[in-house]
């Protein structure tokens, strides 16, 4: 038993934890503190990346410059979900829009409504209307992708580009992504985004309105 004089060294001391042994301990009460907070913090950041891929849209302004775009467009081909060829080159004298698309991408999924508002358009315009083909990217199922316009409606063709030939030719690395081919066989635009109906439909109106006024100016001089 101790009597507390100076030369007792038989007290106990208490145990705290700043003791050395007790660091890992203390380590990992901390971190099991913040491991909640932390969690919150991903699901906030990962929620606003998806709020912003969702709803963003594009407008003319959004188009991009690419090594193909003013470029007489290369060999684009492949077969329909109906079985019948695709062959861009023999769709000159049509105005052309390229939609890759993907049924798991959330942004191509919002954007879908969109495409069909943009067709019902340009088929309201008869002959002079740009037409629409739907190109499938990455791993995505024939029946998948027929369902999902079946369900979500689209009577436009959709060409099978799974094995990406079509997109590596374009240099198309992400979806959605959207082309214009003028009546030419020239890509006159490239929008690696969401697009509108109202956007997508005044930039090929835009681009017709040019191709007149150079026709235009053309006969004048000739």
């Amino acid at each position: 038993m101790s009597d507390g004089s100076p030369g007792d060294t038989s007290s106990h001391a208490v145990p705290t934890s700043d003791s050395p042994g007790d660091g890992g301990d203390g380590q990992r009460v901390r971190r099991r503190r913040l491991a909640p907070f932390i969690a919150l913090a991903v699901a906030l950041v990962l929620g606003a990346l998806f709020v912003v891929l969702a709803t963003s849209e594009t407008s003319p302004s959004d188009e991009v410059s690419s090594f193909a775009v003013g470029k007489p467009a290369p060999q684009i081909t492949g077969t329909t979900l109906d079985g019948k060829a695709f062959d861009l080159s023999r769709r000159k004298g049509s105005w052309v829009v390229l939609n890759f698309f993907n049924t798991t991408c959330l942004p191509c999924r919002a954007e879908h409504p969109e495409l069909v508002a943009f067709y019902d358009q340009q088929q309201s315009l008869g002959l002079a209307g740009a037409e629409l083909y739907t190109m499938t990217w990455g791993a995505d199922r024939d029946a998948d992708v027929r369902t999902w316009f079946v369900d979500n409606g689209g009577d436009w063709p959709v060409v099978d580009d799974t094995n990406g030939k079509n997109a590596v030719s374009l240099g198309v690395a992400q979806v959605p992504e959207t082309w214009i081919v003028d009546p030419q066989g020239v890509i006159v635009a490239r929008i690696p985004s969401q697009i509108t109906a109202d956007s997508l439909s005044r930039l090929v109106q835009q681009f017709r309105d040019q191709e007149a006024t150079e026709g235009s100016n053309g006969g004048s001089t000739a």
